[in-house]
């Protein structure tokens, strides 16, 4: 297949990484000194799975360069999609799928609006990888997965045969889940618990699964969320908050998620779209949500600062 990869850094260098390996005509879309070292010394991935060493890489940051594709893995921010969706229009033909991996639950929503609803698909992942250095992608943890799933009957084939190729790709497991929704939200549960508790204590996951007043935290954080989830109609299974407890305590005691890392780091973050989403959507169906409300009141001023929204006064 020939495939595009919006965003380049921890998850789609990774993945884009291992499907061309895996000989598939891979396109990545990057920026700056990134794009510069891929295009001069080539894409390395530092691995559990296996270290892996691209020389002769198709990169760009012009998806206008590389014409109509048979599927674009969009992995930017949950809060760049909209601009993403822009941006990846010149790769979008009649029968090409568009899969989001972002952290969220609203990426195809936000996707479909700007490229109707035919080419989105729906979809997430597991990994724990973030870009070391321009050039150079490091997975440090979880073992790589991809699940999606059609959002229109006539998808089916296509997704199909995307999985196909994922399936031939070395460290990736890739997954049609019957309901990709409640798959979506069941990720969203850890990422989102992980993010927030992260996020306010700036300390590893290991630090705050383990005191009790976190970890009380965590759960509650859950719960939250899985209420939002069933006021939605998802069908999430009845243990999806203990489900979600045991991927947090199976993780690496010194993990972090990605938008604790960016506020940390003092840039703009995934805020919104995590514990801010669980708020908004909770508005939307009468569910009170107040530890995310906490979570996101307490975090916004910094988020506001990296955004250039607010002046000192």
């Amino acid at each position: 297949m020939r495939l595009a990869i919006m965003g380049s850094g921890g998850v789609g260098g990774y993945f884009g990484a291992r499907l061309a390996e895996a000989g598939e005509d891979v396109t990545f879309i990057a920026r700056g000194e990134h794009l510069a070292t891929i295009r001069r010394s080539g894409l390395h991935v530092s691995s559990p799975e296996g270290d892996l060493v691209l020389e002769d890489v198709s990169a760009t940051d012009d998806p206008g360069e590389i014409g109509v594709v048979d599927a674009v893995i969009v992995a930017v921010k949950a809060w760049q999609v909209p601009t993403a969706a822009e941006t990846i229009r010149p790769l979008v033909g009649p029968d090409t799928l568009v899969l989001p991996l972002e952290n969220g639950v609203e990426a195809a929503d936000q996707l479909s609006e700007v490229l109707g609803e035919a080419p989105v698909l729906d979809g997430l992942c597991g990994i724990l990888a973030w870009r070391e250095a321009p050039g150079h992608i490091r997975h440090a943890g979880v073992s790589p997965f991809i699940r999606f799933g059609t959002r229109l009957p006539a998808q089916r084939p296509g997704a199909e045969r995307l999985k196909a190729v994922f399936d031939r790709a070395i460290g990736v497991a890739a997954e049609l889940p019957e309901d990709i929704e409640a798959a979506v939200w069941s990720k969203f549960l850890f990422i989102c618990a992980m993010s927030g508790i992260g996020s306010l204590t700036r300390a590893p996951l290991g630090v705050t699964r383990r005191l009790p007043e976190t970890r009380r935290l965590i759960v509650q954080i859950l719960g939250e969320i899985e209420a939002v989830a069933r006021a939605r109609g998802v069908a999430l299974p009845s243990d999806a908050v203990a489900r979600a407890m045991d991927f947090i305590d199976a993780m690496p005691a010194t993990s972090t998620a990605s938008m604790q890392r960016d506020i940390v780091a003092g840039r703009p973050s995934e805020l919104e779209a995590q514990n801010g989403a669980v708020v908004r959507l909770g508005q939307s169906v009468n569910v009170a949500t107040p530890m995310n409300a906490m979570i996101h009141a307490a975090l916004l001023p910094q988020e506001n600062a990296a955004r250039g929204l607010v002046t000192d006064a």
